[in-house]
């Protein structure tokens, strides 16, 4: 989702893998790869609930059915490099179902928080076109105390917008490796990554949301199978016609160059399954 992240990547990964991670494509990519200096987890082969002769293309449209009933929404997720003119009336009049919006982040080299400049904005607008909203932080935490002031900053930043009438349920956790010199957060360890993580969605579960790990096939190599099967998984990997891991997650970020009605830039694309 960010802007800033390793430049080389494979069409079936996203733009946030190292070129190394050619090797760890399919299954194998939960079974042992890992990011540059971090130890991946050791985890059990993953399995996917879904029957993917089910999964529809509508132009750049997903939609998912079993037993010839619809169980899937589409929505999107932004933020402040999708700019200030997002026309939300007509992101929904699109089949828009639902966005997560961009909180904040923390740096990746200083390590300061920030809020994202067009959050409030994106938040009350999607809640004001009738839209399910979510909400994401990027974070570059180092150890689970800084994971929880991101957490505790998010829970501040959604009040907020929850005064001004927005809703949330899922909050996510959207940890990634950058390409930028000096990035304090690149070498995690995998207990250290999948701490983190836990830290982050406990106080955000305390706090009354739904927590959510965000990650490509990399990424979530560096949690622990334990904390993957605790909350719900957003699943990233673009260029591929179905996920090439067999894996249960809740949503699948399939693009990061889609085009939607109202929106005026590229936006990450999402399909979110409803399954029995």
């Amino acid at each position: 989702m960010e802007g800033t992240v390793v430049s080389d990547w494979s069409p079936a990964m996203t733009r946030r893998a190292f070129v190394v991670a050619s090797a760890c494509l399919g299954a194998s990519a939960l079974m042992g790869c890992g990011s540059s200096g971090s130890s991946p987890a050791t985890v059990e082969a993953p399995s996917s609930p879904y029957d993917w002769s089910g999964l529809v293309r509508e132009g750049e449209k997903l939609s998912y059915y079993e037993d010839d009933q619809l169980r899937s929404r589409w929505g999107i997720d932004v933020s402040e490099h999708q700019g200030s003119d997002i026309d939300w009336s007509a992101v929904a009049d699109a089949g828009v179902q639902f966005v997560f919006v961009r909180v904040g982040n923390r740096g990746a080299t200083e390590g300061a928080l920030g809020t994202d400049e067009r959050f409030q904005q994106n938040a009350t607008g999607a809640a004001e076109a009738a839209l399910e909203v979510g909400a994401y932080f990027f974070s570059q935490a180092l150890t689970e105390d800084e994971a929880r002031e991101e957490a505790n900053f998010t829970v501040a930043r959604l009040s907020e917008a929850e005064s001004a009438g927005v809703e949330f349920t899922y909050v996510a956790y959207d940890h990634e490796v950058v390409d930028i010199e000096g990035a304090r957060a690149n070498d995690l360890s995998s207990e250290q990554f999948t701490a983190n993580a836990a830290a982050f969605c406990d106080v955000i579960a305390r706090a009354g949301y739904k927590p959510m790990l965000y990650g490509n096939p990399l990424d979530l190599s560096r949690l622990s199978a334990d904390i993957r099967s605790k909350y719900p998984v957003w699943y990233a990997e673009y260029g591929v016609d179905v996920p090439t891991l067999p894996l249960d997650f809740a949503i699948w970020q399939y693009s990061n160059t889609g085009t939607v009605p109202g929106i005026p830039t590229d936006v990450d694309l999402n399909i979110w399954f409803e399954t029995k």
